[in-house]
């Protein structure tokens, strides 16, 4: 069972009431017993993921949180009882599904701010939770409720800018990860994963449920669910293959030293020290030639059959067309300085 976490939450409502987003500024996963009894006795947490609307009891939760020594949720929670706008406590049991849009945005925090990995909670059923929402200068508007707000800011003087209708936000409008450097932050979805030392370039993107440990350059695209391990390099251009369309339902890593070329692809895992050339793409159907590796019997292989295996260098013969397969002896290193600095 994973440990179970909580966060007290802002956000902003459609004009029936339904949640549209939540901002989560300090999530928790692990805290004392005596704040998993305040949450009993306050907000009546049984052991089960939960949402409660939050008033009255933040006084006296935030009193508990000082008196354990957690200063900065303690003044957090002082803050939130004094707000205008309503807050929502969410307590995940990290084995349920989220069910509701509080419970999702805080499986969503949790993950960009590093408490938990990719694959750790059960996110069976996201999408049907999340609404599809206009993202906005003036943050998040229901889909229904956008062209009125258009004309009203135009009648204003204003503009109404709309970034994205989605059901994922960007990930630094709600999280902003310590040693890292994001180009583009339209290009990093909130529930990204994203260790010390990466940089992703204008053209990388990484989607929710999926990261990479860091340092990193990713210049290519980190699909939902899978992971880069550190010191690996995406191309530009370069694409891991996800599980959110297409039937695929094999989860992709890449380990640790390796280097996916530009224009280059996946649908196998990586171990470590492994590379793709630019502009091949390994699916797992593919079949390599073996005839350069002396670790194999074998001269044919399909490509799944190499999947997750260290020290490969895959190339695309420029002569016969073959995808072959040899030792990959030159693994890549990122440049130290360059990372080290984010």
């Amino acid at each position: 069972m994973s440990a179970p976490a909580f966060g007290l939450g802002l956000g902003g409502c459609d004009a029936s009431g339904n949640w549209l987003e939540l901002y989560y500024p300090q999530p928790m996963r692990e805290a004392p017993p005596e704040v998993w009894r305040a949450l009993e006795e306050l907000f009546g947490y049984r052991g089960q993921s939960l949402t409660a609307v939050a008033t009255d009891e933040l006084e006296e939760f935030s009193e508990v949180l000082r008196t354990v020594g957690l200063s900065e949720q303690a003044a957090l929670a002082g803050q939130l009882y004094h707000a205008e706008s309503e807050c929502v406590l969410s307590v995940l049991d990290g084995d349920s599904p989220p069910v509701d849009v509080p419970q999702a945005y805080l499986m969503l925090h949790l993950l960009s701010h590093r408490l938990v990995r990719p694959h750790e909670f059960n996110l069976d059923g996201l999408f049907g939770v999340l609404p599809t929402v206009a993202w906005t200068n003036m943050g998040a508007v229901a889909v229904g409720e956008l062209a009125a707000l258009q004309l009203r800011a135009r009648l204003d003087g204003s503009l109404l800018r709309v970034y994205s209708i989605d059901k994922f936000p960007r990930m630094c409008d709600y999280v902003a990860p310590s040693g890292v450097r994001i180009a583009d932050s339209a290009r990093v979805r909130l529930g990204a994963w994203i260790g010390e030392g990466t940089t992703v370039m204008h053209e990388g993107f990484i989607n929710f449920n999926a990261g990479a440990e860091g340092p990193n350059m990713v210049e290519g695209r980190i699909s939902a669910g899978v992971v880069v391990g550190a010191y690996s390099d995406l191309g530009g251009g370069s694409s891991t293959m996800g599980t959110l369309s297409g039937g695929n339902e094999t989860l992709i890593s890449v380990g640790r030293n390796c280097l996916i070329g530009a224009n280059a692809g996946i649908g196998i895992s990586l171990g470590d020290r492994c590379t793709v050339e630019a502009g091949l793409y390994l699916t797992a159907g593919s079949v390599v030639s073996m005839s350069g590796h002396p670790g194999f019997k074998k001269e044919w292989l399909k490509a799944r059959e190499l999947s997750g295996q260290d020290d490969l260098l895959f190339r695309r013969n420029s002569r016969s067309g073959a995808i072959e397969c040899q030792p990959n002896t030159l693994p890549i290193r990122l440049n130290e300085a360059l990372h080290s600095n984010n």
